[in-house]
C-alpha cells in the first residue's frame, strides 16, 4: 500500500516511517511532487489536518493522511495550540517559540499543557480521523536535544524526562502523534 503523508517536515516523515510496517510505503510531497505551501487557514488542530489531506487528495489524486499538532497550555487558555508552530511569529523558529512559552509562563503556578494530533486519512473517497492526546507539564527551562518543536519544555506525566531527553522509540510509543498513529495503523490492518 502507498500512502502520501502530507508533510514536508522531515521530523515528521521520519517519526511516521519508523512507526509503520515495510508492507506500508509512505511517500512525501517532495515525492509527489506537490512543492507548494498547503494552506493551514483553519481554527482548530481537526480543521488544518482536514484541510491538509483534502489538499493533497483533491489535487494530486493520491489516498493521504495529514497531521496537524499543537501544544494547548492550560495557564494560555490552551494557545498555542492550532498556532503552535508559529507562536512566536511567522518565522516558525522552534527555539523562539520555546522562548516565548517560557516568558509567558514564568509566573505560572499551573504549568498543565497536554499535547494534541488529529490525522485526517482520505482512503477510498472516504474520510477518517484519529486523535492522540498527551497530558503533561512545562518544566521551567530546556532539557534535552532529541526531538523537535517543544520537546525540550514538555514533560509526560508520569514521566521525569522531557520528550527531549527520550529516544526516538520511546517517544513515539507515548506521544501525541505516536498515539494517532497507532490508532490509524489499527484502521488500515483491518
Amino acid at each position: 500500500m502507498k500512502l502520501v503523508f502530507a508533510s514536508n517536515n522531515p521530523n515528521k516523515i521520519a517519526e511516521i516511517q519508523n512507526l509503520v510496517p515495510d508492507s506500508i510505503q509512505i511517500l512525501s510531497l517532495k515525492d509527489i511532487e506537490c512543492f507548494e505551501e498547503i494552506p493551514e487557514t483553519a481554527d482548530t488542530i481537526e480543521g488544518n489536518a482536514i484541510l491538509k489531506a483534502n489538499y493533497v487528495t483533491e489535487k494530486y489524486g493520491f489516498d493521504c493522511f495529514a497531521d496537524d499538532s499543537g501544544l494547548e497550555i492550560d495557564y494560555l487558555n490552551g494557545a498555542p495550540g492550532v498556532f503552535s508552530a508559529r507562536f512566536a511569529g511567522a518565522q516558525k523558529n522552534d527555539q523562539d517559540n520555546i522562548d516565548k512559552v517560557l516568558f509567558e509562563l514564568k509566573e505560572a503556578d499551573n504549568r498543565k499543557a497536554n499535547f494534541k494530533t488529529v490525522i485526517a486519512l482520505n482512503l477510498n473517497k472516504k474520510q477518517h480521523l484519529f486523535t492522540g492526546i498527551i497530558n503533561g507539564n512545562i518544566t521551567t527551562t530546556q532539557r534535552g536535544t532529541e526531538g523537535f518543536g517543544y520537546d525540550p519544555i514538555f514533560q509526560p506525566n508520569d514521566y521525569n524526562i522531557t520528550f527531549a531527553e527520550m529516544n526516538q522509540q520511546q517517544k513515539s510509543s507515548i506521544s501525541h502523534r505516536g498515539l494517532a498513529v497507532k490508532q490509524l495503523l489499527e484502521f488500515l490492518k483491518k
